[in-house]
């Protein structure tokens, strides 16, 4: 075997220079797609790319000025300063209209941020953002109104397989190392939409033993318990470069919700060891208090979110026992996914039939014209009727009678259960 193939990373040596080079986000750079565009007419705008680790955030911008002839500055906000900032702007100012990429733009302080703002309302840069934080969220409303934010997508199987292939053409050119695919389902697994990932797996596959083929050449079957034993003897190599991030925080999540505070706590751990952000932590125990817990017990949500406000004031080290006590008290609460149900059949319910009509009795009346063809007519208000509430149709008549909400089995949602039953009889089979 070469070893000559693991000297440099798989993923940097197929790295694409070109649009034509580029696998994924057509509709981003496919024919007539706004960055394609956009490049053909030799207009960039400042730029932030969100979307999961190994979809080509920083190839793109990398091919982004490199086809517009840009000088180039690259800084990981994991490992710049506001000084390290400086010092490329005022390089830049000398400079014919350079881009500066940042990857991990949300890393970055509100300072680190704002110390951007200039030099990007004067076009001294084009910023290129790459984030896997929803932007909104994570960067500063005064330099995100400058910037456009494309979204890119997890690569498709269709992407990987392409990938795939590819990388199999480069290995054997190259290294004359064939790769023979006889199954791909742990593969494609394993990648789980991630470029890199799967370069990644090839790249360890490539050091195991080989077999001569027909051609002379030394070659590799892969198989899916090839690809499992590979990763499983490797793990501490296939995630050098923190890999496994979107791995522990499933684990996380998905230790509360399994009600399980032991191995909550042990990831939350191994996130806190790992220099993670508080507040993202914190950001997906909003969403597990909803999702998870929800009705059964309505003060996680109120507790997470105190979490997430407590966080961002205090930060490290002391934000380890706010992020403790919040582990344990999600993992401890009684578990209901009712809510996130009842919104997917709800949305299911619309896209099937479509934008039907508001009852004339909901309608709202703002001029007499309305009022005189029924609008609001026969709406009878809830609160001048005995207990709050007066029998009428909310749903359009097409769809009455349409259970969207299923209470589960738990003492509050028992109580809106028979709290339902008491009100609407047998209309929704409470």
């Amino acid at each position: 075997m070469n070893c000559n193939i693991h000297s440099i990373p798989l993923a940097e040596e197929l790295r694409p220079r070109t649009l034509d080079e580029y696998i994924g986000q057509k509709h981003l750079v496919g024919e007539n797609a706004i960055i394609r565009k956009s490049l053909e007419n030799g207009v960039l705008p400042s730029i932030i790319f969100w979307g999961p680790p190994g979809v080509g955030k920083t190839t793109l911008a990398y091919i982004i000025a490199n086809t517009l002839n840009r000088p180039f500055h690259s800084l990981s906000a994991v490992q710049s300063g506001v000084k390290d900032v400086r010092s490329v702007l005022d390089n830049a100012k000398y400079e014919n209209n350079p881009v500066l990429f940042i990857d991990e733009i949300h890393r970055f302080s509100k300072s680190q941020q704002d110390s951007l703002l200039s030099a990007v309302e004067k076009g001294i840069v084009t910023l290129i953002g790459a984030t896997t934080e929803n932007p909104s969220f994570e960067v500063i409303s005064p330099l995100l109104s400058r910037c456009q934010v494309y979204i890119l997508k997890a690569l498709t199987n269709d992407d990987l397989n392409e990938l795939m292939n590819k990388a199999a053409a480069y290995l054997k050119d190259k290294y004359k190392l064939v790769m023979k695919f006889e199954e791909t389902e742990a593969l494609l697994s394993i990648a789980n939409g991630d470029g890199r990932k799967l370069l990644n797996v090839l790249q360890l596959l490539s050091a195991g033993e080989t077999t001569v083929n027909e051609e002379g050449l030394e070659q590799i079957t892969v198989t899916d318990s090839l690809v499992l034993n590979t990763i499983q003897q490797n793990i501490a190599l296939y995630d050098k470069n923190g890999e496994m991030h979107y791995d522990i925080i499933s684990a996380f999540i998905k230790s509360m919700r399994g009600s399980d505070p032991n191995g909550a706590l042990y990831w939350l751990a191994r996130m806190i060891e790992g220099g993670e952000a508080p507040e993202f932590i914190a950001r997906r125990m909003i969403i597990l208090a909803s999702e998870d817990i929800g009705n059964a017990n309505p003060n996680a949500l109120l507790l997470a979110n105190t979490c997430f406000d407590a966080v961002m004031k205090i930060g490290w080290p002391e934000s380890r026992i706010i992020l403790s006590q919040t582990v344990t008290y999600l993992a401890c609460s009684p578990k209901s996914n009712s809510a996130v149900v009842a919104i997917d059949t709800a949305q299911d319910l619309v896209r099937r039939t479509g934008n039907l009509p508001v009852p004339l009795h909901l309608r709202n009346a703002p001029t007499k014209l309305m009022k005189d063809i029924g609008y609001g007519k026969e709406y009878k208000y809830a609160h001048a009727f005995e207990g709050n509430f007066v029998d009428q149709e909310f749903l359009p008549s097409q769809v009455s009678g349409t259970v969207l909400y299923n209470p589960q089995e738990n003492p509050r949602e028992n109580e809106h259960r028979k709290f339902l039953k008491i009100r609407w009889k047998d209309k929704y089979g409470y």
